[in-house]
């Protein structure tokens, strides 16, 4: 079955496959590069939707897990991650920071090691859908899971939409 997936995801569950978790990956051949486009192919609240978004944090990029309902804020971003300068990484940085296109980052297998930073809004829920490698992939997982294979530093880091 996995082998009908885009080389991306395949890779990216093998990754999974090897930190001990077997994904359960969803295909949505018109994509799920919103958070609003992937509740909706989904059926979840678009709160349950893990936008794994890269920002630049003085230069190094930082993956930051925010709930699909709300806005990242560079500012709290900065000071969780013990910053000042955070911007945007541009599609290059994603792709070599992470090894995967900006819209299917998912939130854990990188490509490379990269700091991950978790907002305190996912656990509002006891399972999540995040990208796995590419915008028409996605997988479901629970918070539990999520912090034991992200290994994130939760902290406040959104604003409400």
């Amino acid at each position: 079955m996995s082998g009908s997936f885009p080389a991306s995801t395949r890779r990216w569950v093998e990754r999974a496959r090897s930190l001990g978790f077997e994904p359960d990956v969803h295909v949505f051949a018109d994509g799920t590069k919103t958070a609003a486009a992937a509740a909706h192919a989904i059926g979840c609240d678009v709160s349950a939707i893990v936008k794994s978004l890269v920002f630049d944090v003085d230069g190094t990029p930082t993956i930051s897990l925010v709930p699909g309902d709300r806005r990242l804020d560079p500012t709290l971003l900065a000071a969780a991650a013990g910053g000042e300068g955070v911007h945007r990484s541009t599609i290059e940085t994603v792709r070599r920071a992470t090894g995967y296109v900006a819209g299917g980052t998912p939130p854990f297998g990188h490509a490379t090691p990269i700091a991950v930073f978790a907002d305190d809004a996912l656990r509002r829920h006891d399972i999540v859908w995040g990208a796995c490698g590419t915008p028409t992939t996605v997988f479901p997982i629970s918070i539990a899971d999520l912090d034991r294979l992200a290994r994130p530093n939760w902290s406040t880091l959104s604003r409400s939409a």
